[in-house]
């Protein structure tokens, strides 16, 4: 690379660190950063654990931005340097080592710059996502669990917290549906572009003529709610059920009626939780959901309202979103940003950062 090249290149660079810089305001980090480690050194702190871990969750998400943040500005600055050295001395091996620093280092920037798109109302929650199998039997039902346990991986491939709500096990194999939630700061800013029909094409494990199938699966990704969000539910409109919990192949979980199913009568929404032995935390977990989804259900009714005073029929977007082809070739591909992977399996091991970004980045341009 031409030095005049490099030079042009890292001032762009530098000019776009600036700007992330300035929009995810440090100062204003390192303010609430000072804030909450007073709140997270209080010796009653654990007095509330559920209030605590919020504390040091978002203690610890402020500070790995920060760090980020500067790593990355300190990397960007020793680059300059770095190709300096490699023109003075006339050395290829430095030479390609700063073009080497100068590849990761533009991948950081592209990174941090997708972080900076999440800026929704709810972007900085904790995510709540729901996955169901659709059309195309016990291969549907095979893939759903797939997409659970890519979702899963991922969140574990970063470091994330999370916990299984509730699981309905298919009769010969897979799922029929799951609720999980995603504990990270902007999991649901992030994951929110993965709701959508996703499509499964391979030769079926399950057919025993070997025959190509076709599958679907549908994702709901949604924001955990927070006390501010005013969601009214009537105790009178909901019908409480409570079922013994059940495990893969009818296996019970535990020997007492603990799971708790409850429908909002009005809306017919019906969510359940058997994660927890006390039926009194299915309960409370599952009012959790409940309330997401009451509050997602306001969103869209809202978004429908703005979208017919604008006369644009709305976005379709989030119906059919993804293809995962295992046969004839391989090949996952996004309908809408026309991002694609050609090695299927790493993608349904969790690595979908790809796919999450350029996701984010569309979302953006739609938004325009």
């Amino acid at each position: 690379m031409a030095v005049v090249d490099v030079s042009e290149e890292l001032k762009s660079l530098a000019s776009t660190m600036t700007s992330i810089e300035a929009v995810l305001d440090l100062d204003s980090m390192r303010a609430d950063i000072a804030v909450l480690e007073e709140q997270a050194a209080a010796p009653s702190l654990w007095d509330d654990p559920e209030a605590a871990q919020k504390i040091t969750s978002r203690l610890s998400h402020l500070q790995a931005e920060v760090r980020k943040a500067e790593a990355l500005r300190g990397r960007l600055d020793d680059l300059g340097v770095l190709f300096e050295m490699a023109e003075e001395e006339d050395d290829p091996d430095t030479r390609a080592e700063a073009e080497a620093e100068l590849t990761e280092v533009r991948k950081a920037l592209d990174e941090m710059e997708v972080r900076t798109l999440l800026s929704g109302e709810y972007d900085e929650r904790e995510a709540l996502v729901n996955i169901r199998a659709e059309a195309g039997g016990v291969d549907a039902a095979d893939f759903a669990e797939q997409l659970q346990r890519m979702y899963l991986r991922w969140a574990e491939r970063h470091g994330y917290g999370s916990e299984i709500y509730e699981t309905s096990y298919a009769e010969e194999a897979g799922i029929k549906s799951t609720t999980f939630v995603v504990k990270a700061p902007y999991a649901y800013g992030t994951l929110s572009v993965e709701q959508g029909t996703h499509r499964l094409v391979r030769i079926s494990p399950f057919d025993n003529q070997g025959r190509r199938q076709t599958s679907f699966a549908g994702v709901e990704v949604l924001p955990v709610v927070e006390q501010s969000d005013h969601v009214d539910i009537d105790e009178s409109d909901l019908r409480v059920d409570v079922y013994r919990a059940s495990g893969p192949g009818g296996q019970g979980v535990n020997t007492t009626d603990s799971a708790v199913r409850i429908t909002h009568v009005p809306t017919g929404i019906v969510v359940s939780c058997q994660n927890e032995r006390s039926q009194i935390q299915n309960k409370a977990s599952a009012m959790n959901v409940l309330q997401a989804k009451l509050l997602e259900r306001q969103r869209q009714e809202e978004r429908a309202k703005m979208d017919a005073l604008k006369g644009d029929g709305g976005s379709s977007w989030g119906n059919q979103m993804r293809s995962y082809v295992l046969h004839p070739y391989q090949m996952v591909k996004d309908l809408r940003t026309e991002f694609e992977v050609g090695n299927p399996q790493s993608v349904l091991d969790g690595e979908i950062d790809g796919f999450l970004e350029a996701g984010i980045r569309w979302r953006k341009q739609q938004e325009k």
